[in-house]
């Protein structure tokens, strides 16, 4: 028997995994490219590990147990995903010289400028790739980015840093409820609100010289991006960051509330980290960010 407290054995659930794909001990065990006796050790592990046996040999061929069935369809597809994340990151070690990984806190803005542009940086850079993830947790040193995006996260590491992009604050609506009302529709049509982004509400209303009374609340949503489907086709409105639907403003699928601008006071930043393995592609990024921004026309980018 095993204590409560024993770590997982993961390199014996690695081996009874391949042994359930592959239907025999001899096979996973090619597959790993190890002996037929290493992978029934880790097997005998890891059964000790669990109490219970998992396979049944009959011949040459082997058979999962019904409790072997149950722990081989819950553990093989979040292995995959390790190994495959793990695979996808391991760049520290490989001259991999034209390839960065961009974190953002910023998914809507990810969504809808970031994104559908990468591909002109990549164009611009000789076939450059560029990995995008987000998070809203705190960065730390041991985290595998070379450049962070943000509004709100504070980076301690030593870094070079750009300011992209003043936050501007706007209010739209589909154009078949909000054109010519300028303000008035603000009184009579529902106001989606983002949970992500507490602030950005009762920040308009003070520039709008407006009470949350003169208002009403309607669906709430996690992230702008989320919300962005349900204004262009709802009759309802939206305060959103302008640099977030600009490009639906410019396509008719949205439109400005007249005399809604506001500061957020906000500043998008991106940080380029010393301790990338591809200063140069980094820095390079970041200066490309910053005349996307300014290219998208809506505010001053530094």
């Amino acid at each position: 028997m095993t204590r409560e407290d024993e770590a997982l054995p993961l390199n014996s659930v690695r081996a009874f995994v391949a042994i359930a794909r592959e239907k025999s001990v001899t096979r996973a065990a090619h597959t790993l490219g190890t002996t037929q006796s290493s992978v029934s050790r880790h097997l005998a592990v890891l059964e000790n590990y669990l109490g219970a046996p998992l396979i049944d040999r009959r011949g040459r061929y082997t058979e999962l147990t019904e409790f072997g069935r149950l722990f081989a369809n819950a553990v093989s597809e979040p292995l995959d995903t390790i190994f495959f994340t793990a695979q996808r990151m391991r760049r520290r070690d490989r001259a991999d010289t034209n390839r960065i990984v961009v974190r953002t806190s910023l998914s809507t803005f990810a969504y809808t400028l970031l994104i559908p542009n990468l591909q002109a940086f990549s164009n611009e850079m000789g076939g450059a790739v560029v990995d995008v993830m987000s998070s809203l947790s705190l960065p730390s040193t041991t985290d595998g980015f070379d450049v962070l995006i943000t509004r709100d996260l504070a980076l301690s590491e030593p870094s070079d840093h750009w300011e992209m992009h003043k936050e501007q604050l706007v209010c739209v609506g589909a154009p078949q409820h909000v054109s010519g009302k300028g303000l008035l529709a603000v009184r009579t049509l529902p106001m989606l609100t983002i949970t992500s982004r507490p602030d950005i509400l009762p920040t308009w209303l003070r520039s709008m010289n407006l009470k949350p009374d003169d208002i009403k609340l309607g669906a709430r949503y996690d992230h702008h991006y989320l919300a962005l489907p349900a204004v262009t086709t709802g009759k309802c409105l939206l305060v959103a960051p302008e640099i977030v639907v600009s490009d639906l403003i410019r396509q008719g699928l949205l439109c400005l509330v007249e005399g809604s601008r506001a500061s957020s006071g906000m500043q998008y930043r991106a940080y380029a980290v010393d301790r990338s393995a591809n200063p140069m592609l980094a820095r390079a990024f970041c200066r490309w960010l910053v005349r996307l921004c300014r290219n998208a026309g809506t505010g001053d980018a530094a």
